[in-house]
């Protein structure tokens, strides 16, 4: 079967993120690659986006939280826009409490920690970089 890792893009805040988020969910970033690692005659790297992430993951359970800073040449990530959501399925009523208030610090809750009409218990909120999170725990 499949897995599905998510992957995030940010404005050059990458780092600061991904430590935000192993405050909360623990363990160690698998390997961080800057784009100064990739350097090399046929791949230019401007000294300003040197230390920037190329790539950062996060082990979450079985998946990978994972992402990079897009360079500025690029152009700007609209951290405004209405992006895909980060689901969790929690383990425990415990865990999705600690995750929901751990990760929307800062953030802005549009729909706090309760029963949903579909039986589970349930939030959704924006982080404080942005980014879109559901955490979900279904009594069994």
């Amino acid at each position: 079967m499949a897995t599905i890792n998510p992957y995030i893009n940010f404005n050059g805040n990458a780092e600061e993120a991904f430590n935000f988020y192993r405050s909360v969910f623990g363990g160690n970033f698998t390997k961080i690659t800057r784009f100064k690692d990739l350097a090399s005659p046929e791949f230019p790297v401007a000294e300003k986006e040197a230390n920037k992430i190329m790539r950062i993951a996060l082990p979450i359970g079985g998946n990978l939280l994972m992402a990079n800073d897009v360079p500025e040449f690029l152009g700007r990530v609209n951290e405004n826009e209405n992006r895909s959501k980060i689901a969790i399925t929690a383990e425990s009523q415990a865990e999705a409490d600690r995750l929901f208030n751990g990760l929307s610090a800062g953030g802005t809750v549009e729909m706090p920690m309760a029963e949903s009409p579909w039986g589970t218990s349930f939030a959704m909120f924006r982080d404080k970089f942005g980014i879109e999170w559901t955490v979900e725990f279904e009594k069994k």
